[in-house]
């Protein structure tokens, strides 16, 4: 870097302050240019800023005399001397007295200097002064033009921006200056023009690689834009560079902690609390006498709960810096916290006064508001200071780009306390689908979304948006955001508990127990809570458990505090959310005793609530429920009676009047008196939601004119709402007057509504048929800047979508499929992000992308295209995988193109979720025509199946029978007879164990061992999952163990390498698993003995192989013929290279009378001692062998494959190739050894069509296999030519 590259890397870490960098730089610049008084100088300002002001003050002494650096060294020396502990005025006075005179005299340069250092250190005025004389005695210098443009940008103001530019783009008129260019890009950043600023910088970059502040500050921009990948892309490539640097880590920790955190790395996680508190304190310590410093660790034990030692960090704070407002506001926290609450009124009120000259802080407004709790205040007073509070914490937002101070600000932890005091005025019970949602929930939906969308890992608040739009009656929303949160941490308790409530709206009854049980594991408290009871109780209720729910109740009645109330010295929110929920306890108990026929006591449980509730928030609550006892008694009179009891001053006003509407509509059949309740509610409580359930309601009673009305006054009360515009254009839609809705949506788009309105509009005209019109909307829609927030995004896609059907209906098909481009890529980039930032839109954001590949394969199709259109219906089946539609499609496609297997694996998976499919069981039937009928056994099986499909027991006996009788391909057909029957099957840990075993038998260890997997656990299968993962593990791809015929053979095709790297893997997984395993038999233990030794084996160390073969030794004299520990026997011989001890066991084996218990080892042990006659020569006693396996399992791929090699070596390559060609089909095509033998055999046996497809088959599962292009491929294709 040259010396001006060294000069702006010198000023750059003057501003951010980095004293350290300075001196590092500064002292490169003296090795690189000798003696440069510029360097010297900034070494000696480095020297002092790092606290050693002596040996600075020396340095500046030395080169006070040098001409160009006269002036700024005279100031330092000023500045320096003032910083000394015991400050020398002579020296001071002397040095102010000659800078003085120099200024007189003093050169371009000098000034120049003098001006740049008085920036550095703040002194922004004096420094203007120092350039404006110099730019005027240079008649313009572009060196002062610069500076100046930099002394304008740190007045921050729009003006003083644009004439900073003017001045950079002057500066770099004459070339590339690097401080010119890094000013231009802070021009433009400030302007917030941040793609302008990114180009200047990639010039910085372009022209000077190695001046890291350029990807420093490119890193920021692209935060700024919120392209987090290239954050971290541009982050790494500076930690090559420098693998310390300060503001590269700050960025991968802030990515770490706001994209991949989890609720143990956010929040207010305790070991990261301790760590930074360590550093506050270091920090402190260097700087005692930094008021900031002390109130930033009264703030870290706040967080930590530590609330009396961090009151003492604030008022040491206060010491310090009397008017330290922060530390105030924390006094004041602490105190409230501490229930001083007469103290803390005192210090508010203080600084309500003082408040003109301290600002308006959101904390201070929200300690306002958590006294108000503290003291029952209004509810309104409360919301009111919430709502101010929140307004002016987003106020200090605005305009900042997304950066470190963005995140400072946003203050996440700050505004979940809020949120969590709001969610304490929410109702408790979910809201019905389709009304309203009140005022609060919105409130918090949009706090909680701008937290989701920037902090994404923060968990608490996907847990919060969780349980906002639970208590929106949005429960799919709610159940992908907890999902979200237990994915990423199956710990958090409350999100089960919560994920317990959202089953039992779904009525997914047992589901709901195991959260609760989940819940409990997780954190035994629960058990404490009367929501956990609660819910209990209602899936109890709700399964018909009325007796059990009873109990379950009267349990939660027992727990403390349930029948007096919160204590006294429990915080106010605290009580207001147990309130709620104890009332519940009693409600559900009522509703329970009167299930089971018991009125006397529901009527004393009840009464026993009102005497309870008397006078309190919930009191209404019982109102209501005393009105459905009576309801529920058949005296709708009597319930209507309490509830016009109800006034507009009590809380629940507006629930009790809908209620009553309720009553009305549904048990006197009375619109009227319906509708009254709805306008008495607008009436009374004029508000937008009031005038917004009124218009609902016009709407239930299909009175959509009367609904406009009542929209349009809600709209008219808040007018920026475009949900309400959008709900008046489809009443006008409802009322068919189409052209007064589109002159509606036309006029709301001009007076500046959401954009989304756009969406609404060109759907009615494309409905319409004015296709014209519906393009032109949408194209206004999507001319815009590129954006990149996810809602944008998402709306543009939708549009695309809206534009491409309304070109396929103009016949534009061109235009239709790259419209659909054009959404594909949008709707990529929404799916790259929707699952951090909105995990409950995943969902429907999937169905939206499978449309679109739908839409572009239908138009492939209509262009003849049908590769193309395969690839894009499989891509939207893998966004949706049951959209049945397009697996129907696509299931065509495939019959179409005469690949009947996939038509029939894919009408297989529709048939599982749509089994009265008629399209789908036609193409079945068309396609099993061409098959062979099944044999008498299998037959039985299937009617056994037909009746009872979800029996696993049969199911795992019939794929076993298939397999022996070579029809292992007819299994799937019987996984789908049980999923149709049950539609969890998939969740059944038999299924899962059946799928796993026709896996294993189909030649996909790991496809089965994910399903074994899936069914360990289960007290059922669990025990047969276990060996049989082990077994997979230890022996992946179904090798003789010990045999000796193909390892040479795989070792030559260099199969063997890649095994040799995972076996450690396998046997320390197979090992882990053995421990799972708890027989419960003699028997069992022995198998578990022998499963430990195979183990052992598997290592194929000698002492581990020789300790194996003692404990085989061991159980075969204990146990007369037990063929496993033979044949373990006989496999440890051959590893020991011990062959006729290895012959003399087998050859006992093979004398014994085969039974399907030992199946499985007689089959391995026939293999073995053919595999040992083969090596020998002996061709005639392996074949008899091997036709034994194939008499019991007539899929045995190795029985083939050694028949096939037997053939080979004999030169009958016809017949070899028969077997091998049965060894490759019922190894399902997934062994490319077998398919290497089996194209060689076809080669040498003429067949070279044959050869050429199966070296193709390898090649696409294998493009690497070795010697097969060159051995096989390329000589059949010779020996095809003429």
């Amino acid at each position: 870097m040259d010396s001006q590259g060294l000069q702006t890397l010198i000023n750059y870490y003057c501003q951010e302050r980095y004293f350290h960098q300075v001196l590092l730089v500064a002292s490169e610049g003296i090795k690189r240019y000798g003696n440069d008084p510029v360097f010297r100088f900034y070494h000696a300002y480095g020297t002092l800023m790092e606290g050693k002001t002596q040996e600075a003050l020396r340095e500046f002494e030395a080169i006070k005399n040098k001409q160009d650096v006269s002036l700024c060294s005279l100031i330092a020396l000023i500045n320096a001397h003032k910083r000394s502990p015991n400050p020398d005025r002579e020296a001071i006075l002397e040095s102010d007295a000659r800078l003085k005179e120099q200024r007189k005299g003093a050169g371009l340069k000098a000034l120049y200097h003098a001006g740049l250092f008085l920036w550095h250190i703040g002194h922004h005025d004096k420094a203007r002064e120092y350039i404006d004389r110099m730019i005027k005695m240079s008649n313009g210098s572009k060196e002062g033009q610069i500076l100046r443009g930099w002394l304008d940008i740190t007045r921050g103001k729009d003006s003083y921006t644009k004439k900073a530019l003017r001045y950079f783009e002057e500066g770099l008129q004459d070339g590339n200056n690097i401080f010119a260019l890094l000013g231009k890009a802070q021009c433009l950043e400030m302007r917030q023009n941040y793609s302008g600023a990114l180009e200047t910088v990639n010039q910085i970059i372009m022209n000077f690689p190695s001046f890291l502040p350029a990807f420093i500050k490119k890193m920021k921009l692209q935060l700024a834009l919120k392209d987090w990948d290239q954050v971290v892309e541009t982050a790494q490539r500076i930690l090559l560079q420098d693998n310390q640097n300060v503001e590269a880590l700050r960025m991968l920790a802030l990515y770490h902690l706001c994209r991949d955190g989890d609720i143990e790395k956010c929040g207010r996680s305790q070991l990261i609390l301790q760590k930074t508190q360590t550093l506050v304190e270091r920090a402190f310590n260097l700087t005692p006498q930094e008021s900031e410093f002390a109130t930033e660790l009264g703030y870290h034990l706040v967080l930590q709960g530590k609330v009396k030692e961090a009151l003492k960090w604030y008022n040491a704070s206060l010491t310090l810096g009397e008017n330290n407002v922060s530390a105030l506001i924390g006094c004041i926290q602490c105190q409230l916290i501490e229930g001083q609450l007469q103290e803390a009124e005192h210090q508010l009120e203080f600084l309500r006064e003082i408040q003109q000259s301290i600002g308006k802080p959101a904390e201070l407004t929200y300690l306002h508001a958590i006294l108000a709790m503290k003291k029952n205040k209004r509810q309104e007073e409360v919301i009111n200071l919430l709502n101010d509070a929140l307004d002016t914490h987003f106020s200090h937002l605005e305009d900042l780009p997304l950066g470190i101070q963005y995140f400072e600000k946003l203050n996440p932890d700050f505004l979940l306390e809020i949120i969590t005091d709001y969610l304490n005025f929410c109702p408790m019970q979910p809201a019905s689908p389709g009304k309203p949602l009140s005022p609060f929930l919105r409130r918090c939906t949009s706090v909680l979304e701008t937290i989701v969308r920037t902090v994404p890992g923060l968990l608490q608040a996907v847990f919060l948006i969780a349980k906002v739009k639970y208590l929106s009656g949005d429960i799919e929303a709610a159940y992908n955001n907890l999902q979200h949160c237990l994915e990423r941490s199956p710990s958090y308790a409350d999100a089960h508990l919560l994920m317990a409530q959202v089953y039992l709206s779904q009525e997914k009854f047992k589901l709901c127990s195991q959260a609760l049980e989940l819940c409990l594991s997780y954190d035994f408290k629960v058990r404490e809570y009367p929501l956990y009871h609660l819910i209990k109780a209602q899936s109890q209720k709700k399964m018909g458990e009325i007796t059990e729910a009873i109990k379950t109740l009267r349990m939660a009645m027992n727990l403390p505090g349930m029948r007096t109330g919160a204590s006294s010295k429990s915080k106010c929110t605290k009580t207001e959310v147990d309130a709620s929920h104890r009332l519940s306890i009693f409600l559900e108990l009522v509703e329970v005793h009167r299930l089971n026929g018991e009125q006397h006591e529901a009527a004393k449980v009840l009464q026993d609530a009102i005497h309870e509730f008397s006078g309190t928030s919930e009191e209404l609550r019982v109102t209501i429920a005393n009105a459905d006892l009576a309801l529920a008694q058949g005296d709708v009179e009597r319930a209507l009676s309490m509830l016009r009891n109800v006034t507009v001053e009590q809380p629940y006003f507006i629930e009790a009047k809908e209620k009553m509407a309720d009553i009305y509509l549904k048990h006197r059949k009375e619109k009227m008196l319906y509708i009254t309740c709805y306008r008495e509610i607008a009436e009374r409580m004029p508000s937008p939601r009031s005038f917004l359930l009124l218009g609902d309601a016009y709407m239930n009673i299909q009175e959509p004119e009367e609904a406009i009305v009542a929209y349009e006054q809600a709209l008219n009360q808040n007018p920026k709402d475009g949900t309400l515009a959008s709900k008046i254009g489809k009443a006008l839609v409802k009322t068919h007057n189409y052209s007064k809705a589109i002159t509606y949506y036309e006029a709301a788009l001009k007076s500046g509504q959401q954009n989304y309105l756009c969406y609404d509009l060109a759907e009615l005209l494309l409905k319409l048929k004015l296709y014209d019109k519906a393009e032109k909307v949408l194209q206004h829609a999507l001319a815009h800047e590129p954006v990149n927030e996810l809602s944008a995004l998402m709306e543009d896609g939708r549009s695309q979508v809206l534009l491409a059907k309304v070109y396929s209906k103009v016949n534009r098909p061109g235009d239709a499929v790259t419209s659909l481009q054009q959404a594909r890529e949008l709707q990529a980039r929404v799916l790259k992000r929707v699952q951090m930032e909105q995990p409950d839109a995943v969902p429907a954001q999937k169905h939206l992308a499978a449309e679109i590949c739908a839409e572009i394969a239908k138009h492939s199709v209509a262009q003849r295209d049908y590769e193309k259109a395969i690839k894009f219906y499989r891509e939207a089946l893998v966004h949706c995988e049951t959209d049945n539609k397009i697996m129907l499609e696509l299931a065509r496609l495939y019959l179409a193109q005469d690949d009947p297997e996939a038509c029939l694996r894919h009408c297989a998976l529709l048939l599982q979720s749509d089994r009265d499919n008629e399209a789908a069981t036609m193409m079945v039937a068309d396609i099993m025509f061409r098959k062979q009928d099944y044999e008498q056994a299998v037959f039985h099986l299937q009617q056994l199946l037909e009746r009872k499909p979800d029996n696993y027991k049969t199911l795992s006996r019939l794929i076993d029978l298939l397999r022996r009788c070579g029809k292992l391909e007819d299994v799937p057909r019987f996984f789908s007879m049980a999923e149709k029957r049950n539609s969890r099957a998939k969740l059944e840990p038999g299924y899962q164990y059946c799928k796993g075993l026709y896996l294993w038998y189909t030649g996909e260890p790991n496809d089965a061992l994910r399903h074994f997997n899936k069914a360990r656990k289960d007290c059922d299968w669990g025990q047969n999952a276990l060996y049989n993962m082990i077994e997979i593990c230890l022996n992946p791809d179904n090798e003789t163990v010990g045999g000796e015929v193909f390892e040479n053979l795989d070792r030559d095709l260099g199969n063997s390498s890649e095994k040799q790297e995972s076996v450690q893997l396998a046997v320390r997984t197979a090992e882990k698993l053995l421990k799972e395993l708890k027989p419960q038999t003699v028997d069992g233990h022995v198998q578990l003995r022998i499963m430990e030794n195979y183990c052992l084996m598997a290592t194929k160390q000698k002492s581990n192989v020789e300790q194996a073969l003692n404990t085989f030794t061991e159980i075969a004299t204990s146990e007369k013929d037990h063929i496993p520990a033979l044949l373990g026997m006989a496999t440890a011989y051959m590893i020991l290279k011990q062959t006729p001890r290895a012959r003399n066991q087998l050859k006992r084996i093979a004398k014994m009378n085969w039974n399907p218990i030992d199946a499985e080892d007689f089959e391995r042990s026939w293999l073995l001692l053919a595999d040992i006659y083969i090596q020998s020569a002996k061709y005639d006693m392996a074949e008899e062998l091997l036709k034994r396996c194939l008499r019991h399992n007539r899929s045995c791929c190795k029985a083939y494959e050694y028949m096939g090699y037997i053939m080979e070596k004999e030169q009958a390559y016809a017949d070899a190739a028969l077997n091998y060609e049965m060894a490759w089909k019922h190894g399902n095509q997934a062994n490319p050894a077998v398919g290497y033998k089996l194209a060689f055999n076809y080669l040498k046996a003429k067949r070279y069509v044959d050869a050429i497809d199966v070296c193709h088959q390898v090649l696409k599962a294998h493009p690497a296999y070795p010697k097969i292009r060159k051995d096989i491929l390329d000589k059949a294709r010779a020996c095809l030519r003429p």
